[in-house]
């Protein structure tokens, strides 16, 4: 049989050159042509339940990788449910392309099945919205939508595929890949920057964003330690330096620490690497504001996106470039700043440290704790880990407790999207079968893509879940006690047998209802993932009157 010569295999082709080593898809009729590329193609079809949990497979593989993830799913209702991950994509700054099926060129303005138009769904949360007009052409807009994900301030990027394009002959040749720009930074700006810090009191790092490798990551931590800087982390995205380290103060935003936002408030010099402040870390644009304030901006992103507050000095390089050009500068002004590094780094260890098992809060009966589920795993887990996390109070104990001691480590949402913990633990257990992947879900966050633990167990993606079932909205039903005490709406959860879900499922689950049953808990299914290699949840049922750590 002739190897096909259809733009679908073109596509195929294309991303094969681009590096793509898997796709996440929920198959349609509208696309059949790119599924007959990837048939006996070397990438990885990733078939999930629900296009949802597609997309933010996509989305968790780009932060995890920091190459796009590629996500497919056909029109209409497919690319609707797909555009909560876009959303996530957009707000994180996270490479991703969205290959959508959509209805042939001659059917279009007909009110056809399931017709609807890509730009004007998409064209406020992506980069960019291609539509596939000429077979010719696949090639070419795959290099320029993977171009348009990375290049800047990363994000996600839609193609539309209408499927009688898709069955056209290609003509055309296999576009290269577009080159991405890592910024730079200049002799006379790492003179100024060293002349700023040396000359401050109270100097501080803010890390997060986008544009990162583990050598950016170790590259600044090194940096950092080296000239005793303290270093705060983004909300979601304290991995780009140790949680061991030394000088790492702590993060920002959500449940972040008093003294960590003072610090954040008081410092003299502020360099931003990667992150900007923008609405979460800066307390809903509340820190950080004064106009004289010395930040010093690094970020690759030419518009600022997002940003408050001043701008001393905007250098456009990514982590990757400033790290490198800061490799081996010395400040000489470590112990001058160790009485200002000191109480960030005590206020981040303490919040770090779980209690010990006498000094927790006595639960209700037939409850556990979740500090004591997070010690227990704290005594077993490799260095290395990888926990992911969607939006909610019981992401808490994952920020807390969980290690970051190696990049990447963390994924979760930075635009509190639900749904996100199980595709994601899903995409870096693929991504990276060697590391342990744990997911820290609520109840109500865990049933909204808790289906995909089908794709793990289908896959060979095994994961280990944690599910704190409070029986209710958790972070809702904080905010509604401190506008509308005492009055219970629209928040309480009636749960199904999480653990028999995981079993029916093909993985390991149990329930646990006191604290002294959590250590062989863990212990089995630890073994049922890193052993038996199968996913594994553990259903911890929980006081709800225990909201956070």
């Amino acid at each position: 049989m002739a190897h096909p010569t259809h733009a679908g295999q073109a596509i195929v082709d294309s991303l094969a050159l681009h590096g793509v080593k898997r796709v996440f898809a929920v198959p349609g009729e509208s696309y059949l042509a790119v599924l007959d590329g990837l048939h006996g193609s070397d990438i990885e079809t990733v078939v999930c339940r629900h296009e949802g949990g597609a997309a933010y497979m996509a989305e968790a593989h780009g932060k995890f990788t920091g190459n796009p993830g590629v996500a497919m799913v056909t029109r209409g209702p497919g690319a609707a449910n797909a555009m909560v991950a876009l959303h996530s994509a957009w707000q994180d700054g996270t490479p991703m392309v969205l290959f959508v099926g959509l209805i042939p060129l001659a059917d279009r303005m007909r009110e056809s099945f399931q017709e609807f138009d890509p730009h004007a769904w998409f064209g406020t949360q992506t980069k960019r919205v291609f539509v596939l007009d000429e077979a010719s052409r696949a090639s070419e807009v795959v290099a320029e939508a993977f171009f348009a994900a990375r290049s800047g301030r990363p994000g996600p990027v839609v193609v539309g595929l209408p499927e009688d394009v898709l069955e056209h002959e290609f003509t055309g040749t296999l576009h290269p890949q577009i080159k991405v720009t890592e910024g730079a930074i200049s002799a006379a700006e790492v003179d100024r920057l060293a002349t700023l810090l040396r000359g401050a009191e109270r100097p501080l790092l803010f890390l997060g964003g986008q544009r990162w490798t583990p050598a950016a990551a170790q590259g600044l931590t090194e940096f950092a330690e080296a000239n005793g800087i303290p270093v705060i982390q983004d909300w979601h995205a304290a991995d780009h330096i140790p949680s061991s380290s030394p000088v790492n103060a702590g993060w920002l935003g959500y449940g972040r620490h008093d003294v960590t936002a003072a610090m954040f408030e008081q410092a003299d010099v502020l360099v931003a690497v990667g992150a900007v402040p923008t609405d979460v870390p800066t307390d809903g644009f509340t820190l950080r504001q004064d106009s004289s304030a010395t930040n010093i901006l690094v970020t690759i992103d030419s518009s600022l996106r997002g940003r408050s507050g001043a701008v001393t000095e905007h250098l456009l390089a990514s982590p990757v470039a400033f790290a490198e050009a800061v490799s081996g500068l010395q400040l000489g002004r470590a112990a001058a700043w160790a009485g200002w590094l000191e109480p960030g780094r005590a206020a981040h260890v303490a919040q770090s440290t779980i209690p010990a098992l006498a000094e927790l809060p006595a639960t209700s009966e037939g409850t556990a704790h979740m500090s004591a589920v997070m010690a227990e795993l704290l005594a077993h887990l490799p260095a290395n880990i990888v926990s992911t996390f969607g939006a909610g109070n019981h992401c808490a104990w994952a920020q807390y407790y969980l290690p970051t001691d190696v990049f990447p480590s963390q994924l979760g949402t930075r635009n509190g999207s639900m749904g996100y913990s199980i595709p994601a633990a899903i995409a870096a257990a693929k991504a990276d079968p060697e590391r342990l992947v744990v997911a820290v879900c609520g109840d109500g966050e865990f049933l909204m893509n808790g289906q995909e633990l089908a794709t793990s167990a289908q896959f060979n993606a095994p994961v280990l879940t944690i599910v704190m079932d409070n029986g209710q909205y958790g972070t809702i039903r904080s905010h509604q006690e401190a506008h509308f005490p005492g009055r219970v709406s629209g928040t309480q959860l009636a749960n199904p047998d999480f653990a028999a879900l995981a079993r029916a499922y093909g993985g390991h689950g149990e329930t646990v209802t006191g604290n002294e049953q959590v250590a062989g808990a863990v212990e089995r299914a630890l073994k049922a993932v890193t052993g038996d290699r199968i996913p594994a949840l553990i259903h911890v049922v929980a006081d709800p009157a225990i909201a956070l750590p």
